[in-house]
């Protein structure tokens, strides 16, 4: 019954930024984990970001300082703010949902409920 709608997707230049979003259905958001994942060409997907019930946050190195995840309660939506913007970062990027509440590892497994993606190209 989760859905998970991800949007913000683009092309843009080295430095600028984008701002991602994803929309939750089925699911509260404000009680339990939720993340962001990318997955690039011939790579494992890898994790970027997290935020708990509480709104503390977990960041891969790779994004720290530029990255920024964040969430609406009252409009059930979860955010990545992507500033400084790198080649490296291009993938797909993938919202995903977990049950747990205070322990979110980046790591895909702990997570159930995936969205669809949205792309996310950054030219040099």
């Amino acid at each position: 019954q989760v859905q998970l709608v991800e949007s913000g997707g683009g092309s843009v230049q080295a430095g600028g930024s984008l701002r991602l979003s994803c929309a939750a259905s089925g699911y509260t958001i404000s009680y339990y984990c939720m993340g962001w994942f990318r997955q690039a060409p011939g790579k494992e997907r890898e994790g970027v970001a997290a935020i708990d019930m509480y709104r503390s946050t977990k960041y891969a190195d790779s994004v720290k300082g530029r990255f920024t995840i964040s969430k609406d309660n009252a409009k059930n939506t979860l955010y990545l703010q992507m500033n400084s913007l790198k080649p490296e970062d291009t993938a797909i990027y993938y919202c995903a949902a977990t049950s747990h509440r205070n322990y979110c590892p980046l790591v895909p497994s702990y997570f159930n409920s995936w969205g669809q993606g949205t792309q996310v190209t950054v030219s040099s």
